[in-house]
């Protein structure tokens, strides 16, 4: 089915699933907004893709959308060949995790299915991407991940930071510079309520972040508070 797909339809479907992975239902204007593009548009393709053989979402004016499971597995499919170009460009072309993610756009659409193959063998069939997201596996599934966010923790809690969420070069590149990147090991020393900032030992380096930066950081609690993490499995 993926063959018949335009790069259009692609983004649209790989957006989509990224705002309704847990669940939710998207609004015109959010998926408007993430593409860049005129809600006018946005509805137009919608109706385009809920009226397809089979269906590629559910979509009900004022209601929002949802991927149906051929939309999802459209949409995984995707990912799948995004998050394998980003760490074969990170691991093997000596990209930085901050470069990644255009290469990828651009050449999501155009590889094919056995050069996908291909670069997944080299790669060792891996898990994860530069910057810590799943990659789907083959048969286009999700291993549980975390959702738990760095805003979310409180003093004295340690956590291990496992992926970072968002696109921004800038962003990446200073978390880079004071370690926070996936696998890094935080304490949090303290939390002000008036602004939610964190007050953060990473290595022997204590920064301050706000809410910004750490609500785009997800990490997984280190024992004993290790019940409390909450994941997420690609529905």
């Amino acid at each position: 089915m993926r063959s018949n797909l335009s790069q259009a339809v692609e983004d649209y479907l790989k957006s989509i699933y990224e705002l309704t992975h847990d669940d939710r239902r998207a609004g015109t204007n959010q998926i408007a907004e993430r593409m860049g593009v005129k809600p006018a548009s946005v509805t137009g393709m919608l109706k385009k893709l809920a009226a397809t053989e089979p269906p590629l979402l559910d979509y009900h004016k004022h209601r929002g959308v949802e991927l149906t499971q051929a939309g999802k597995q459209a949409a995984l499919e995707i990912i799948r060949h995004h998050r394998l170009l980003e760490l074969y460009l990170h691991a093997n072309l000596g990209y930085g995790w901050d470069e990644v993610h255009d290469e990828a756009d651009r050449l999501e659409h155009v590889i094919s299915e056995n050069l996908e193959e291909r670069i997944a063998q080299a790669l060792g069939d891996p898990h994860h991407d530069p910057h810590g997201d799943p990659i789907p596996s083959r048969d286009l599934n999700l291993p549980p991940y975390s959702d738990l966010t760095l805003q979310e923790l409180r003093t004295g809690q340690q956590a291990v930071v496992q992926r970072v969420g968002g696109d921004d070069p800038g962003l990446l590149r200073f978390l880079r510079t004071i370690g926070l990147t996936p696998s890094a090991h935080l304490t949090v020393l303290d939390y002000s309520p008036y602004d939610g900032n964190l007050r953060l030992q990473v290595d022997d380096q204590v920064i301050v972040l706000g809410p910004i930066i750490t609500q785009q950081i997800y990490v997984e609690l280190s024992p004993p508070n290790q019940p409390s993490l909450k994941t997420q499995t690609a529905p």
